[in-house]
């Protein structure tokens, strides 16, 4: 099966898994670049890739056929799935293109709303929940793709408390997922009072933490804000020493990412997903100094 090499490294006691995420390109240029990303970074040991899959499948072509060229370079590949917008009939589609390019695993989502809409609605012939696309997954090809779902150290936005919150994670893990990739976040005790939580829960699979490079106080604010994650005081204040140098900014990121990927391995992390949005120069530097 596809899936055995990515959940080994997911489950390997003697090594960090390490991956990186992209995001369906908007044009040619952008495709070029991602790829060249993707070329750029595989040497430096990447266990797997994934990419991103838009609000109500807006990126569904995208998703699967630069998801299909990343395959090609011999990257093991999650792709992402939402529930947004899309019948059953229509994820089962979808599952069986991923699995015909070559895909690794899934990465199954409930999703965010469409663009100017505020409250998810599930469509009338789909799903409601992220766990009711894991157990479709395990239904039409049992076996065949390594099933990841998402965690949030600080909350999903749509949570009443951290308890209904991590029984929904629980739930995903129950539904049949291997493994739980994080939102970014900047604090690393967010993290670890979140792994308490989900083994508290019941929840024993890898839970893979979500580390993004900043680049700049400006694009930390932006992404932190839509993602509701917060910004230690002692990160903004470094940002903030730089002035408007951007370039400055991206190394104190760097830094960053480095000193919190360093802390969360010391205290047992089974490694480390990065955000790299599509750019290569903060990921390489981030994997050098780690090697350092």
């Amino acid at each position: 099966m596809l899936n055995s090499g990515l959940i080994q490294a997911l489950r390997h006691p003697a090594r960090p898994t390490v991956s990186v995420e992209f995001f369906p390109p908007k044009d040619e240029a952008g495709g070029a670049k991602l790829l060249q990303t993707a070329r750029t970074l595989q040497p430096l040991g990447i266990d797997f890739a994934s990419i991103t899959y838009g609000a109500g499948g807006t990126s569904r072509s995208t998703t699967l056929a630069y998801g299909a060229e990343l395959v090609k370079l011999g990257l093991p590949l999650i792709g992402h799935l939402t529930c947004v917008g899309h019948t059953r009939a229509e994820l089962v589609a979808i599952i069986k293109q991923y699995a015909e390019a070559g895909f690794s695993g899934i990465l199954a989502l409930r999703g965010d709303p469409p663009k100017g809409q505020k409250d998810f609605t599930p469509h009338p012939q789909g799903f409601e929940h992220a766990h009711e696309l894991v157990r479709l997954i395990r239904e039409i090809h049992p076996g065949r793709f390594a099933v990841g779902v998402a965690g949030f150290p600080e909350r999903h936005p749509d949570a009443v408390d951290d308890l209904s919150d991590v029984r929904f994670l629980a739930g995903k893990v129950s539904a049949g997922a291997d493994f739980v990739t994080t939102q970014l976040f900047l604090d690393n005790e967010d993290y670890f009072r979140f792994v308490d939580r989900a083994r508290a829960a019941g929840v024993s699979v890898p839970i893979l933490p979500g580390i993004m490079p900043v680049l700049s106080l400006k694009q930390a604010r932006t992404f932190c804000g839509f993602c509701k994650a917060r910004i230690p005081a002692a990160l903004i204040a470094e940002l903030e020493a730089c002035g408007p140098d951007e370039e400055a900014q991206r190394k104190v990121g760097v830094s960053w990412a480095v000193r919190q990927v360093r802390g969360l391995l010391a205290r047992g992390a089974p490694g480390y997903h990065v955000y790299i949005l599509n750019k290569a120069e903060s990921a390489v530097e981030l994997f050098a100094a780690l090697r350092n």
